[in-house]
């Protein structure tokens, strides 16, 4: 491998040569440590037959270990500057660049295009903090099969993935990543190892889906879930309330469920929640129907 871009002098040497700073506008901060993008390469690709997906390589920290453990890296960019870096200062044959906004690709077509029968599809990032949830839920979302997702993150961002009820950083976000993935933290990654320095220290973690919990139209459980945490200092009942507008069937609803309405959101597990949907699907249903007619 060249000289890893991951350093001071390094990043320093290729800001300068084709005079790449660092962009605000797109959360931009390099890393300059090259000891955490080889770990994170490490954490997320088990084998080089892997596929792997990057959004943001910037001037290829991260992109540069990728390419040494996979066989095919394919790497969403935004900025019309780095083509050029990327292609001179990590010249790999396997990096595939994709100048498009992540947000806006066909991930499920894209996947399906590339991917070898049997082939692993791992996702891995540094991902601008502006935008985490919006792709981590594109990828929740998607059709096709994405084995692994290994981010960092701002931490405070993390520490609500991994949230367990009870605490301070659980909320709907908690809820409905845990429904969909088991998830785990990878390290902890100081803010001094970036250039320039951001105001927050970050987190890296990975994401795995399994099938333990399947409800029917997930879309009205996360919305569900979503109206019993949007006053976090309201009771469960209060907020269900103002979600289904109907008082007395909101009580029969935590009733059936076997749940104390002077509750908050924030005590309730991730079982507590499905249970409380399951046992009232169709009232749910019902009411959402009845208020888009009206609507």
């Amino acid at each position: 491998m060249k000289d890893a871009i991951a350093t001071v002098r390094k990043t320093r040497e290729i800001q300068e040569k084709y005079g790449v700073y660092t962009k605000k506008s797109f959360g931009q901060n390099f890393i300059i440590e090259p000891k955490i993008v080889e770990k994170i390469a490490d954490a997320a690709i088990q084998d080089p037959s892997d596929l792997v997906i990057e959004v943001g390589p910037g001037i290829g920290a991260l992109t540069q270990f990728l390419c040494e453990k996979s066989d095919h890296v394919i790497a969403f960019e935004i900025d019309e500057r780095l083509p050029r870096v990327l292609e001179q200062e990590i010249g790999f044959e396997h990096l595939e660049l994709i100048m498009q906004d992540f947000l806006e690709a066909d991930i499920d077509s894209i996947i399906e295009e590339r991917r070898q029968e049997g082939q692993r599809v791992d996702f891995v990032s540094n991902l601008p903090y502006y935008i985490t949830t919006p792709i981590l839920f594109k990828l929740f979302e998607a059709k096709a099969h994405i084995d692994s997702i290994t981010v960092m993150m701002q931490k405070e961002v993390g520490e609500r993935f991994l949230a367990k009820d009870n605490e301070k950083a659980y909320n709907a976000l908690s809820v409905i990543s845990q429904y969909r993935c088991s998830i785990k933290k990878v390290m902890d990654v100081s803010r001094h190892v970036f250039w320039p320095k951001p105001n927050v220290d970050s987190m890296v973690l990975q994401f795995r889906f399994h099938s333990t919990y399947q409800v029917q139209d997930e879309p009205l459980f996360f919305q569900m879930v979503k109206a019993c945490f949007v006053q976090r200092r309201k009771t469960l009942y209060n907020n269900l309330q103002a979600w289904l507008q109907d008082k007395e069937q909101v009580k029969q609803m935590l009733e059936k469920a076997n749940i104390d309405p002077s509750i908050r959101a924030q005590q309730l597990k991730l079982e507590d929640f499905i249970r409380l949907y399951e046992e009232n699907y169709e009232t749910i249903r019902a009411s959402q129907n009845q208020h888009r007619a009206e609507h």
